[in-house]
């Protein structure tokens, strides 16, 4: 079994009309909320030409020379993080040295927060794909533009599901993020993490290779005013830490806060760059990915003999 968490930045606005617009996972005949089909109706960004999430489909990608690596200030240092239940999901609380720079962008950019998206029971809970294939969680880590305060940038990594985790030690600090999740069961809880460093759950920036698309909130109201980075480093996470989080929190209406994510959109003759260039696409950093590349090259040698 595998599955990956993928990371990624997004600024998440929860924005209320005259009924409140729900997951397709809270809609039934008792909460007749405005599932993910029905958000342009009453959102009408959410109608729009640049909407997120996507499915990337890495045969058509670009390589754009521009984007370069990264640069993060201050994800090393340490600081007490908090969280907060908003009833469609649980928001960690970052604090405005965070930043990051380079990476084919034209401004310094601060964090402001981070949050996850995930499934039920292990299954698929991404919002964004590769290559049609979605995966249990995604965690948007979201930035501003730090001298106008303006949206945002998104960055994304994918987690390989490994049983080993727990006792190999690896990735442990990630307890410590689905442990603040049951502090904060209900909607308005807040909770705090202590002695918290954004380098215990996410590598380092050098080296990096990533995609780059320019998409859209994905929550409503859907502003299309961001500009996602899906990294292809991939980080662990243990079955047991995957099945943990979607029991320990609720959505407003004390329904299990589960499939908390939105479909994905059309690309709408969007362009997908990446930073590697199209030789390199198969020197990535997880076996998954290299199966793949192996299997893409045997099929070409078949093709020409």
């Amino acid at each position: 079994m595998k599955s990956i968490l993928s990371i990624s930045s997004v600024l998440l606005v929860l924005e209320l009309c005259s009924g409140e617009w729900c997951y397709q996972s809270q809609f039934s005949c008792h909460d007749t909320c405005r599932g993910p089909s029905e958000w342009k109706s009453h959102f009408p960004n959410c109608g729009g030409q640049r909407q997120s999430p996507i499915n990337i489909v890495t045969r058509k990608v670009k390589h754009d020379p521009k984007l370069t690596s990264f640069i993060f200030d201050g994800h090393e240092k340490v600081f007490n993080i908090s969280v907060e239940n908003h009833g469609h999901s649980a928001h960690f609380t970052l604090p405005p040295f965070v930043r990051l720079r380079g990476g084919g962008l034209p401004a310094t950019y601060k964090a402001v927060q981070f949050h996850l998206h995930w499934g039920e029971n292990g299954g698929q809970g991404s919002e964004h794909s590769v290559d049609g294939e979605r995966y249990p969680m995604e965690l948007h880590i979201v930035h501003i533009k730090e001298k106008y305060g303006s949206l945002g940038v998104v960055l994304d990594w994918y987690m390989v599901l490994r049983e080993d985790i727990v006792t190999s030690g690896q990735n442990k600090q990630l307890d410590r993020v689905i442990e603040a999740l049951g502090k904060v069961r209900y909607e308005g809880n807040s909770s705090e993490i202590e002695n918290f460093r954004l380098t215990d759950i996410i590598p380092e920036a050098s080296k990096l290779s990533y995609y780059r698309y320019l998409g859209s909130l994905t929550t409503p109201g859907c502003d299309q005013a961001v500009v996602w980075t899906v990294f292809k480093k991939t980080l662990p996470i243990s079955k047991n830490q995957l099945m943990s989080v979607d029991k320990q929190l609720l959505f407003g209406t004390e329904k299990p806060m589960t499939g908390i994510f939105r479909p994905v959109q059309n690309l709408n003759g969007r362009v997908v760059y990446t930073s590697v260039p199209a030789h390199s696409l198969c020197v990535l950093p997880n076996l998954i990915t290299l199966l793949l590349c192996l299997f893409c090259v045997f099929g070409q040698q078949r093709r020409f003999h």
